[in-house]
């Protein structure tokens, strides 16, 4: 039987956002509402520093009513509107008082795929259904009222299921749509699952 193991409070607080946000691609995320399970495994990330990366929200310790839950112990969702349309859901890491985060970007559905479809608006299964962090959310039914949710309860969750992916399969590159940010734009903080055909089609404004 494969390992069904949720991430624990100790999993989300390491001190290293970024081998964190490597470390999630193959781990598995899921919602559960009104009794409804959806979700799928991790095949890309973003990781962001509050304490010197000018693509952060929180750079130089700004805090704003969006930002201030990022200054929480890490574990918990940051849920965000882009465009006044989409929602991206980010985990906050780190120890209390340390703005880290990362931006789940796409995932391979695997569970409640029809479920996933009627909220899509899909009739068929294919990548435009998890393959971006605007549709994630959607697709889980996540909006910003589930901003600050703890990703240890039963809402919102991540689980590690054994799966092991090695550094030869995971492609490193930098970050979308950040160019603002000048050198820290072309950090290698965006990970994805190599030759997955759910990677994302890379928007260049969704950052964190």
């Amino acid at each position: 039987m494969a390992l069904q193991q949720k991430l624990s409070r100790e999993f989300y607080t390491q001190p290293d956002v970024v081998s964190l946000a490597r470390d999630l691609v193959g781990k598995y995320f899921f919602s559960c509402f009104d009794g409804v399970l959806t979700g799928g495994m991790i095949v890309e990330t973003e990781a962001y520093s509050g304490t010197a990366d000018a693509a952060c929200h929180a750079h130089l310790g700004r805090r704003t009513k969006r930002t201030q839950i990022m200054y929480a112990q890490g574990g918990v969702a940051y849920v965000y509107l882009i465009y006044g349309i989409h929602a991206l859901f980010n985990i906050v890491t780190n120890v209390e008082g340390t703005a880290d985060a990362v931006l789940i970007r796409a995932i391979e559905p695997t569970e409640g795929i029809e479920e996933m479809q009627l909220r899509r608006g899909l009739p068929k299964v294919e990548p435009r259904l998890t393959a971006g962090p605007g549709l994630v959310t959607q697709a889980l039914g996540i909006s910003t009222l589930h901003n600050g949710t703890d990703l240890t309860g039963t809402e919102i969750w991540l689980e590690d299921r054994g799966v092991q992916v090695p550094d030869d399969q995971i492609v490193a590159g930098p970050r979308v749509g950040v160019a603002y940010a000048g050198a820290d734009a072309l950090l290698p903080w965006r990970f994805s699952l190599k030759g997955s055909r759910w990677v994302s089609k890379a928007n260049p404004k969704y950052s964190v």
